[in-house]
């Protein structure tokens, strides 16, 4: 049996069951409450028969109006007469402004409830074939500064951002960093990217492509690795495979996510990216304006479609087809990417052309004449390798995959010098396995920006110095400081000294290249920006990260800056289609050159760098001129 304190308790939790329901379920309490009072009020009139002085008793209806319309307007009892309906309509009206009073409290909390919810951007998305970006690092304004480029051609282009960060934070410090967003629509959502439910709010089912950032904080790559898990074994994914691009730092975890993106992601190696560049760089000045030009959307890109009229014909043939695009490669049936294959590898259907262009639409075959200056094509000159010393200031996590790297292209007998001061640089020195008879490498600890200890390394007798940023150690700012201070260190040795040093120094934010300028390096490479580049790529074509990794594969073919006097006469006006028939015979790939003039003007900062060119017009070169090359040697 039952006690009072028993149903009390029973009553009270039904009470607090209803309460939680929100907003919705203290406006019917509310309504309930002035039912009730309005109701007993016309039964008391009804039953008493009090009415106004001079009228007549009211009905039950009638009463329950009267109370209602009290209840509703407190004004409306002013115009009451007799004090025993006075005083029923004073009670009415004041569980009204009770009643109305409370309900504006509920609605008013209601909302701001329902505005802090839209805050914490937690709705789902309900677009289509639109782009989304996992994670938050330094590197997504430079990804949605590409995309933005890439989308001017669309109808409604939308990028959506997830990360683990607060949505309006996220919206301002993209419209701080992210200057024109031209027609594209940024949305931003607040979840953890490697939970299947958090994911479901941006929707990937109807998705156009996803980029995966490596966030910041301790171990990015699992984070990166758990949700591209995430998204391909979704158990209510789309049959149709997703276009992934994830980046991940460290090589070691490149096998893992082979395994868990399979086929429908792209992996960029940020790291290894970074350090074959940096190499790459080192050794050709003016090399990194080349990758820049190769991987953003406001200039010449990379396209891969089919061909029908390349079909039957072998790759040097048409390699001379072209006059505003530059073909350097195919990809098979099977999706193997080959770059610069031999002259007489034929073309057959189903496969897939590589050509750079300025635009997709623009990509058709040449109908005009094709000039050739073929006596203004010089024999061949085989050069022997050289022996080469190169100096690395500074160090980071990168700095043993560019040693490593960097034994693989200089000659043997050649020397590296590596000084630095970072609290793991010995122990990254001592775990370095590079063949002496290749490359010796010798180290110092010191203070890298300062001129006692540059002076003291010789710097001029190197045939190449690269600087390295301290990212591992310092905020991205910093490192570029202590990068900026080393660089107008060399500047003034190289003065004293009287002659040119070879210089390519690395950048962490593309922000402080404009600054770097006035140390006269020959070259800057960007960490995040040529990541950002890659990702934005990766994104939009399903083949790019496979023809990069092939463009910087020892291995492979690869982008070389050569004289143009070794290739051309230079005593005469020659087209480029000359200059791509003089590589063809040397089973290489013409795609641009570097023309440095005084009064050429360089908006787009790329060091005299033209890729692509128009191969009917005549220009004339000189000895200072280069010709850019892909090559398997």
């Amino acid at each position: 049996m039952k006690t009072g304190s028993d149903w009390r308790a029973r009553l009270r939790y039904e009470f607090d069951k209803s309460m939680a329901g929100g907003a919705i379920a203290l406006i019917g309490w509310l309504a309930l409450i002035s039912l009730i009072v309005i109701m007993l009020a016309g039964a008391f009139l009804a039953v008493t028969g009090i009415a106004p002085e001079g009228g007549e008793p009211v009905s039950f209806i009638e009463g329950t109006w009267e109370s209602l319309m009290r209840t509703f307007d407190a004004g409306t009892m002013g115009g009451d007469q007799g004090w025993g309906f006075r005083g029923v309509a004073l009670v009415v009206t004041i569980a009204g402004i009770f009643v109305f009073s409370a309900l504006i409290g509920v609605i008013s909390s209601g909302l701001e409830n329902k505005l802090d919810e839209l805050r914490k951007g937690r709705s789902r998305i309900l677009e289509s074939d639109h782009t989304i970006i996992l994670n938050w690092s330094p590197s997504i304004f430079d990804v949605i500064s590409e995309l933005v480029i890439a989308n001017q051609s669309r109808r409604r282009p939308r990028i959506i951002i997830m990360a683990n960060r607060d949505k309006v934070e996220m919206e301002d410090e993209i419209a701080t960093k992210v200057e024109d967003l031209k027609n594209t629509k940024i949305i931003c959502r607040s979840g953890d990217p490697t939970d299947l439910y958090d994911l479901n709010i941006v929707n990937p089912q109807t998705s156009r492509s996803i980029i995966v950032l490596s966030p910041d904080g301790e171990d990015p790559d699992s984070q990166v690795i758990k949700s591209v898990l995430a998204l391909v074994n979704d158990p209510n994914r789309r049959t149709q495979p997703y276009m992934i691009a994830a980046e991940i730092r460290d090589a070691q975890n490149a096998d893992v996510a082979r395994i868990v993106g399979g086929r429908e992601m792209q992996m960029v190696l940020a790291d290894d990216l970074i350090s074959r560049i940096v190499v790459h760089t080192s050794r050709q000045s003016g090399l990194s304006a080349v990758y820049s030009e190769l991987l953003d959307f406001d200039g010449c890109e990379i396209y891969t479609l089919e061909q029908p009229d390349l079909v039957g014909k072998s790759f040097a043939a048409a390699v001379m087809t072209y006059e505003n695009s530059t073909l350097i490669g195919l990809c098979d049936a099977k999706g193997q990417v080959q770059l610069n294959p031999a002259p007489n590898r034929v073309f057959q259907a189903g496969e897939r052309a590589i050509i750079i262009a300025e635009d997709d639409a623009s990509i058709r075959p040449w109908t005009g004449d094709i000039h050739l200056a073929k006596d203004a094509i010089l024999p061949v000159v085989k050069q022997k390798p050289v022996a080469e010393r190169t100096l690395i200031l500074g160090w980071n996590r990168r700095g043993p995959i560019i040693a490593t790297e960097l034994a693989r292209y200089v000659a043997p007998g050649s020397s590296l010098t590596i000084a630095a001061s970072t609290p793991q640089f010995q122990a990254d020195i001592e775990a370095l396995r590079i063949a002496k008879d290749t490359m010796t490498v010798a180290h110092r600890v010191i203070d890298t920006s300062s001129r006692l200890a540059l002076e003291a390394l010789d710097i001029p007798g190197f045939d190449h110095v690269l600087v390295l940023g301290y990212s591992d150690d310092m905020p991205a700012q910093s490192a570029d400081t202590r990068t900026l201070i080393t660089l107008l260190q060399l500047r003034k040795i190289a003065e004293r000294a009287g002659r040119h040093i070879s210089v390519v120094s690395e950048m962490i934010d593309v922000r402080n290249r404009e600054l770097a300028e006035v140390t006269r390096a020959d070259d800057f490479v960007v960490s995040n920006k040529l990541v950002s580049l890659m990702l934005a790529q990766a994104s939009e074509n399903e083949y790019m990260a496979a023809i990069f990794d092939e463009l910087l594969n020892e291995e492979g073919s690869e982008i070389y800056m050569r004289p143009m006097a070794d290739y051309v006469a230079i005593d005469r006006p020659v087209n480029f289609f000359t200059v791509a028939l003089a590589a063809l015979r040397r089973g290489e790939v013409a795609i641009g050159y570097r023309r440095q003039r005084d009064d050429d003007p360089d908006t787009r900062n790329l060091g005299g760098v033209t890729v692509n060119p128009l191969r009917s017009e005549m220009l004339t070169y000189t000895d200072r001129d280069m010709v850019i090359v892909l090559a398997a040697d």
